[in-house]
């Protein structure tokens, strides 16, 4: 099964970007494999901690604890897929797993 991501162009005004290609301004689409391994397993890790009544935020920090290294696009569709979140709130954990990860590889140095 895989997912398509859609990454949309940051620039608001497009009069501002006026260099921007057709691409970037209808955003690309990125191809996320679901059913390779790590993210496979993840993603049973996180539905199977929904099932158990746990929150959405135990469950992508457990798909995160398993997938961290993988890419951005990857994890979040993840997030979508095994903690029942919307794209946006699947970046948001994105955002706050990875930070919680930096803080704590400093901390352990």
């Amino acid at each position: 099964m895989a997912k398509k991501v859609t990454k949309k162009s940051a620039g608001a005004d497009k009069k501002a970007d006026a260099a921007a290609t057709p691409e970037a301004e209808a955003g690309t689409t990125v191809v996320v494999d679901l059913t390779r391994e790590p993210i496979k397993s993840a993603v049973a890790n996180g539905l199977a901690l929904i099932k158990e009544g746990k929150s959405k935020a135990d469950a992508a920090r457990a798909i995160f604890a398993v997938i961290g290294k993988e890419p951005k696009e990857a994890i979040v569709a993840a997030f979508v897929a095994g903690a029942n979140l919307t794209e946006k709130g699947a970046m948001t954990y994105w955002y706050n797993c990875k930070r919680k990860a930096g803080k704590a590889a400093k901390a352990a140095d």
